[in-house]
């Protein structure tokens, strides 16, 4: 029995998140206090339902007090349980709720737009290590449901490494375990045939292959992750994601994860996101 919860700040896209399972064949309940989720689960078994995705109710509850033990809970009911943070820069959940002129749950005459999605943010901060965290800040709502659809297909009990490229001029994802920063190698952007292309063209990935110093760099990311991932796994880790910018996010840090990602795939659950191209 599979379920996935889903947590996170308000205006990270849960309702998105909430559609894209159901299309996929899950049983969705939106906004359930954490209170009732013991109950609202045995009812589900009871029912003949195995995939469940419910998003958890930050407002009835704030801080979400109570998950820890409910995930245990479901666990030792014998469900599949993965917990989902959703997140989002401060400026671009700003920007959403200005488009849609939706109130924050936690605005209030005494705290601004901001003020209110902080004080959220630190609320929920507790939660945010019990299972898998995303930064939706770049992503369409299409993108979205495209990612929410692939972290399903996984399997929940082993490791997944989500290896992420992005620019640095747009800022780092708030969701990196690990961070690379690789905009000391030559950048094709200034090639003005590369220019326009992406890492996963064969010139761009043609000329990057000829330099030393970016099979140098590629190869000290490999051993540094390789080496690790073991420890994460004895931490019971089920996802670590390792994000690897430039300065625009479209040509060598895609490569690099293009490649890590291939290398990685025989003995790894793998995901691949590329923020900017």
């Amino acid at each position: 029995m599979d379920l996935l919860l889903i947590g996170g700040v308000s205006g990270s896209g849960k309702s998105v998140a909430l559609a894209a399972l159901e299309d996929s064949g899950y049983h969705t309940i939106n906004n359930l206090p954490t209170s009732m989720l013991a109950g609202a689960v045995a009812d589900l078994a009871r029912s003949g339902h195995d995939r469940v995705a419910i998003v958890l109710d930050v407002k009835t509850a704030p801080g979400l007090p109570n998950l820890p033990g409910a995930l245990d809970a479901a666990r030792s009911a014998g469900w599949t349980v993965r917990y989902l943070y959703l997140d989002a820069k401060t400026d671009t959940l700003v920007k959403r709720f200005s488009e849609t002129r939706r109130r924050h749950p936690f605005s209030s005459g005494e705290r601004t737009l901001t003020e209110a999605i902080e004080h959220e943010r630190a609320l929920l901060a507790p939660t945010r290590e019990l299972g898998f965290a995303f930064d939706t800040s770049d992503l369409s709502a299409a993108a979205l449901r495209g990612w929410i659809k692939d972290f399903i297909a996984v399997d929940p009990s082993k490791l997944t490494i989500l290896l992420e490229s992005f620019g640095f001029k747009h800022g780092v994802p708030l969701d990196a375990d690990l961070v690379f920063d690789v905009r000391c190698l030559p950048n094709p952007h200034y090639e003005p045939a590369l220019s326009p292309l992406t890492g996963r063209d064969a010139a761009v990935v043609e000329f990057l292959e000829a330099l030393p110093e970016v099979e140098r760099m590629y190869r000290d990311i490999y051993h540094f992750v390789a080496s690790w991932l073991p420890d994460y796994a004895r931490d019971n880790r089920n996802y670590l994601t390792v994000a690897i910018g430039c300065t625009g996010g479209r040509h060598r840090s895609v490569y690099l994860v293009e490649r890590l990602a291939k290398a990685f795939a025989g003995r790894y659950q793998v995901l691949v996101r590329h923020r900017e191209p």
